[in-house]
C-alpha cells in the first residue's frame, strides 16, 4: 500500500503547482471583457480598442496584505502611469461590494473590476485552483492585441514597475496623444 503513496502524492504535488496552459500569449487579441467597476460603470475592453492601451493588473482576494500592499502602490503612485495613455484597472473574482469596499479604503483613483462568474479570469487564464485569480498584469495594446503577461509581479513596486513596462512597450504617453480627459 505504501509503495503507491509516494508516486500519488508526488502526482497531486505536481499538479497543484503546475503551471496551466495559458488561455493568451503574447501577440493574440485579448479577450474581451465585461465587467462592473467600483466607480459604478461597467467596462469593456471594446470600448478602448482603436483608443488607447489597458492594463489588466489581476490580483487574488481583497483586503489580504499583498493586495493591499500593490492596490496602495498603484494609488500612491499612480501619477507615473498616468503619464501614458492608458487605462488600468485592478481586477479580481470577488464580489462588486467588496471590491468597491477595498477601492475605498485603499483610496484607489482607478477602478476596481469585479469578475464574480470568473468568465474573464479563465479567458485570461489566470483564475488560480483555489478559485482566485493570481497575481498577473496583462498590458494589451491600443489594437487589442497582448503586448506583455507579467506574472512576476511585485506589490511593493505595481506602479514603479507598470509605469516602467509601458515605457519599455512603448505605450503613448498623454503630452504626445493630445488632449485626453
Amino acid at each position: 500500500m505504501f509503495k503507491y503513496l509516494k508516486p500519488l502524492l508526488l502526482g497531486i504535488w505536481l499538479a497543484m503547482f503546475a503551471a496551466p496552459a495559458a488561455a493568451i500569449e503574447v501577440g493574440d487579441m485579448a479577450p474581451d471583457f465585461e465587467l462592473p467597476g467600483s466607480d459604478g460603470k461597467v467596462h469593456r475592453l471594446a470600448d478602448y480598442r482603436g483608443k488607447q492601451a489597458v492594463v489588466l493588473a489581476w490580483f487574488p482576494k481583497a483586503y489580504t496584505s499583498g493586495c493591499t500592499i500593490e492596490c496602495k502602490s498603484l494609488a500612491e503612485n499612480g501619477h507615473l502611469i498616468r503619464e501614458f495613455d492608458v487605462a488600468y484597472f485592478m481586477a479580481s473574482v470577488d464580489p462588486l461590494a467588496d471590491n468597491e469596499g477595498f477601492a475605498a479604503e485603499t483610496k484607489a483613483d482607478f477602478p476596481l473590476l469585479s469578475d464574480e462568474d470568473k468568465s474573464a479570469a479563465k479567458a485570461y487564464g489566470v483564475l488560480g485552483m483555489l478559485g482566485v485569480a493570481k497575481r498577473h498584469t496583462i498590458y494589451i495594446g491600443e489594437d487589442g492585441r497582448v503586448l506583455k503577461i507579467d506574472a512576476s509581479v511585485r506589490p511593493e513596486t505595481s506602479a514603479e514597475d507598470m509605469a516602467a513596462t509601458l515605457a519599455e512597450l512603448g505605450v503613448r504617453r498623454r503630452d504626445q496623444a493630445g488632449a485626453l480627459p
